[in-house]
């Protein structure tokens, strides 16, 4: 027959392990959740990222509007937006095809009332080949360029980040020069960030409108048409769970 210090240390025990369980499942069942993706009053939550190689202090988990993810059609992403009519433009050019050979690849124009336009491109792949960072081919091409990051936020909480790209170049027949707005991030389908379970790059490209910080606004107003609300990964995963 147990001791009265036996029962007394095994009460203790099992007040510890009550005690832990409520400290740390908690943190536990939200590492779990933010490895998937998540299903939020029909929303998908992703991650997003400025880097698909590693992971940068500005990892967010994002809740879209629409499936980025390689287990969709990513020409399904709604081709009109707000006062954006979209218009897709495959690309022609198979040396691109195959050059980057990506799973999915979508290029389509959108433009507003007011005239202005934006280019969304979406390329998805399981390897690093179908991504590189714009600067390079920009640069390839003879543009001069400046770079930076800039945050988007969102109409329900929190912001995505990413980087931008402001590019000129002198035509030859022209007085003056061409200038584009490339702004971009990468979103991956779970916290893993796995490459075989798929990346899709979520980019941007204009003319600069106004000054580039109103064309960097521009931009962050079209990306909150297919993003509503962001956070750090555990906490936007277990307020989309709550």
């Amino acid at each position: 027959m147990p001791g009265r210090s036996t029962l007394i240390t095994a009460g203790l025990l099992t007040l510890l392990a009550i005690g832990a369980a409520f400290v740390y499942l908690p943190e536990l069942g939200g590492l779990w959740q933010s490895s998937q993706p998540l299903d939020a009053d029909g929303e998908f939550v992703y991650i997003t990222d400025l880097d698909f190689w590693q992971r940068t202090p500005r990892e967010r988990a994002v809740v879209a509007k629409a499936h980025f993810d390689l287990d969709h059609d990513l020409n399904n992403v709604p081709a009109a937006v707000g006062a954006w009519r979209g218009v897709d433009m495959p690309e022609t050019n198979q040396e691109v095809l195959i050059l980057l050979d990506p799973e999915q690849y979508v290029q389509r124009l959108y433009t507003d009332d007011a005239g202005r336009y934006i280019w969304l491109s979406l390329v998805g792949g399981r390897s690093s080949q179908p991504f590189h960072a714009p600067d390079i081919c920009y640069d390839a091409d003879g543009w001069q360029y400046s770079l930076g990051s800039h945050a988007a936020p969102l109409e329900e909480g929190g912001e995505i980040y990413g980087l931008w790209l402001h590019g000129k170049k002198q035509p030859p027949d022209s007085d003056e020069p061409i200038e584009h707005v490339v702004y971009y991030f990468y979103l991956f389908p779970n916290a893993r960030r796995h490459q075989a379970d798929g990346i899709v790059l979520f980019k941007l490209t204009s003319w600069r409108y106004g000054t580039l910080e109103e064309t960097l606004d521009m931009h962050a107003a079209f990306v909150r048409h297919f993003f509503s609300r962001a956070g750090k990964p555990m906490e936007l995963t277990r307020a989309s769970m709550g």
